[in-house]
């Protein structure tokens, strides 16, 4: 099947909105997991120094704008969902937290010294809009790095997920763990960004690893801490924990943590 690389679902799932009890497990769970561990990688392609200006687009609860403000910046951190910024807020109250639309940023054009987004280009309605916005409020000179996650065959823990939700609850209710990893073929992703004005645009390979502290919290986190905590009823997450333990049990070491490759595409541009 071909994926629209401009125009996503236009449901919450395919979206990535979450509830705020889900943004609170995402943020505790999620990013220890997944998310903290590529902040660094995207910052340092991103060539982000002491003094910049930095705008951190899909910010999420802050995994990225917090490793920029380590940095010594001036960060600004913006995301449409508001309980991700209310779970942000309370980490740094002096980063400027903004609501709003990757799509129609709200911000002057050539403001920051480096733009940066972190596994929210997949969920954006009008990903091309969105990358051109990112552009425009870059300034002459400055830098982009947008992180996508690779591609779901090359992601074998959730892979197995998407097979164990299909299988359980059908394909509507595992397309929403699939979603995430719709961006990861590098030449359509390559033309994506052409597409928005970027031709010169690099992608590298990040060869991340996920880690969660058992197959219980690994779906206590992917299903609580994600747009199908509204989707799946209790008895359905009682059967999903059962049958994970059989179903999942390869990716868990004799500690019982959970461990398996989890590539991310990062991709540069200038201005």
């Amino acid at each position: 099947m071909q994926t629209d690389l401009t125009n996503p679902g236009t449901n919450d799932s395919e979206r990535g909105q979450v509830s705020t009890s889900a943004a609170e497990i995402y943020d505790r769970f999620f990013l220890p997991a997944l998310f903290s561990r590529c902040a660094a990688p995207v910052a340092e392609a991103a060539g982000i120094a002491a003094g910049d200006r930095v705008l951190d687009v899909a910010c999420g609860t802050g995994a990225l704008t917090l490793e920029a403000k380590r940095r010594g910046t001036a960060v600004t951190g913006l995301d449409r969902n508001a309980e991700m910024l209310a779970v942000a807020r309370t980490k740094a109250g002096d980063i400027d937290w903004v609501e709003g639309m990757a799509e129609s940023l709200p911000m002057r054009d050539a403001t920051f010294d480096a733009v940066v987004s972190q596994f929210g280009l997949m969920f954006f309605e009008d990903r091309v809009g969105a990358l051109r916005e990112m552009r425009r409020v870059l300034k002459p000179g400055g830098r982009m790095a947008v992180a996508v996650w690779g591609a779901l065959k090359d992601t074998p823990g959730y892979s197995a997920m998407v097979e164990l939700l299909d299988r359980l609850f059908g394909a509507e209710t595992a397309s929403a763990l699939n979603a995430p990893y719709c961006l990861g073929d590098a030449n359509a992703l390559r033309a994506l960004f052409a597409e928005a004005g970027m031709a010169d645009a690099q992608i590298v390979r990040h060869d991340s690893v996920a880690e969660f502290p058992s197959i219980a919290e690994w779906v206590h986190t992917d299903i609580r801490g994600w747009t199908l905590a509204d989707a799946i009823d209790d008895a359905q997450y009682a059967q999903l924990r059962r049958e994970a333990q059989t179903a999942l049990a390869a990716f868990a070491g004799e500690n019982g943590t959970v461990r398996f490759a989890h590539p991310a595409l990062i991709v540069t541009a200038g201005k």
